[in-house]
């Protein structure tokens, strides 16, 4: 089937690791991805999270950016209410202008943190009312179409900077249907309303100046290894370190030994947690072809965004590599 291939670079700081050795490990990723046929790579905004170093999205942008050549990068996503978008079409034009035709900005709603951290970032608990206002705001700057009289974003890039909504529920679904704009699901985490939004999207969209015809990405978790028992391993390694995030809402401390976490996992709220991993892939190139090809089927995916989710930088590559071998006949 033809299906393109993205990665999103969780941009993970690894325990005993600083972010600077995070961000050589995304630039290597980035050039491992283009090296191997992906069309893109995405960064994610996330605040206060120690285990996460891409909370200056734009700015890692350019960074990966300078290191690379052909590749497309960009957010998945800016959460666009915690910014003016004047200042988020200011440093994207300015993206675009240094890296024509290699930039996207995909936007999300969501604070990308917690409730103590919006307050800190000067969020307002309503802020994401707004959204669908801010998005045709941000539109109108990059397009050099503004809708606020005598307000420009400078630079304004030569060449368009494309919109993705990125979501987890009905509403972006709705939203970009009828901003007609390219549409990406967080199944990688948030994979119930998947088939639903997927649907109405497809079923509300109107054709724009930047789409003619629906397009949807979906997002899913992938530990591709030479052994499937490495595979595995990796994957419970990958998991119990999502738990002990979440049930410390924090940075992954070793409070909790892996048995505890394995029985943890076997309780209602641990399955709701391990719930938010479904979509995921651990085993060999084949068995990883096999499901992504099957789960893009289900939903009629135009492409998939993958979260390359093994623990070391080394597994990760290797991960990139036998996935582009087995969905894109990439050489390995």
């Amino acid at each position: 089937m033809s299906l393109a291939l993205s990665i999103l670079d969780l941009a993970p700081i690894a325990a005993g690791e600083t972010a600077r050795e995070t961000f050589a490990a995304s630039v290597t990723l980035a050039q491992h991805a283009e090296k191997h046929g992906y069309t893109r790579v995405w960064y994610a905004e996330h605040h206060n999270m120690a285990t996460i170093a891409s909370s200056a999205t734009s700015v890692l942008i350019g960074h990966v950016a300078a290191q690379t050549s052909t590749i497309r990068l960009g957010s998945g996503g800016i959460m666009l209410p915690n910014h003016a978008p004047l200042a988020i079409a200011e440093q994207f034009g300015t993206l675009e202008t240094l890296y024509p035709g290699r930039i996207d900005l995909g936007l999300g709603r969501a604070p990308g943190s917690d409730q103590l951290t919006m307050r800190a970032m000067r969020r307002d608990a309503t802020s994401a009312d707004t959204f669908p206002q801010d998005v045709l705001e941000l539109q109108g700057y990059l397009n050099g179409e503004s809708v606020i009289e005598g307000v420009q974003a400078v630079p304004r890039a030569s060449t368009r900077v494309p919109l993705y909504i990125l979501g987890s529920s009905l509403f972006g679904a709705q939203l970009a249907a009828a901003l007609g704009l390219p549409y990406a699901f967080a199944s990688h985490f948030s994979p119930d309303a998947l088939h639903e939004a997927v649907a109405v999207y497809r079923r509300e969209f109107v054709a724009s100046e930047q789409l003619d015809t629906p397009y949807v990405i979906a997002g899913a978790n992938v530990i591709a290894a030479d052994d499937p028992a490495d595979a595995q391993r990796q994957f419970d390694v990958t998991r119990r370190a999502r738990v002990r995030g979440m049930l410390s809402r924090g940075p992954a401390t070793p409070d909790y030994s892996d048995e505890q976490i394995d029985v943890f996992l076997t309780t209602p709220n641990g399955r709701q947690i391990a719930n938010m991993m479904r979509y995921s892939a651990a085993g060999t190139a084949d068995d990883v072809r096999v499901f992504l090809e099957n789960f893009a089927s289900s939903i009629d995916a135009d492409e998939l965004i993958v979260a390359h989710q093994s623990p070391t930088i080394a597994d990760r590559l290797r991960s990139v590599e036998l996935t582009a071998g087995a969905l894109l006949g990439a050489a390995v």
